[in-house]
């Protein structure tokens, strides 16, 4: 287990955590990265500037952890069709969803929304039906 990093990961989740927090209750906005991202093609009066800085802090934070302890070895095995086709699934979920895994899974769920835990617990069964079918159904 090489990639077990118990310590790291409870970090990076209250991390996460205390980001939604702060977000509830300074601006009383879910952080839902589809939606957060999503606002931003139709930006109402005084809503851009709070999502360009979520979004900026999503992006920001992993480049200053590489700067300051090295970026990780990442190996990605599939194809940029694969990629792009995974990518587009995923925000065509998101939408028919109303909700990302970020937006249900962590605030959500943290508010016991019923209909975010609902959510979850579909998003996570498609994700095992999809590894299921691509590693063992269609030889990849």
């Amino acid at each position: 287990m090489e990639n077990f990093t118990p310590l790291s990961a409870a970090l990076g989740g209250a991390l996460i955590g205390l980001s939604v927090l702060i977000l509830w209750l300074g601006n009383g906005r879910i952080a839902g990265i589809s939606g957060v991202a999503g606002g931003l093609l139709r930006p109402q009066a005084g809503e851009a500037g709070w999502r360009v800085a979520f979004l900026a802090g999503l992006i920001g934070a992993p480049l200053f952890h590489a700067l300051l302890l090295g970026a990780p070895e990442i190996s990605i095995r599939s194809t940029y069709p694969t990629l792009a086709v995974a990518g587009l699934l995923v925000g065509f979920g998101s939408r028919l969803g109303s909700g990302c895994t970020s937006g249900h899974g962590v605030a959500g769920i943290a508010r016991l929304s019923r209909r975010s835990i609902v959510a979850t617990i579909l998003f996570m069964l498609a994700a095992a039906v999809t590894v299921f079918i691509t590693r063992h159904l269609a030889g990849g």
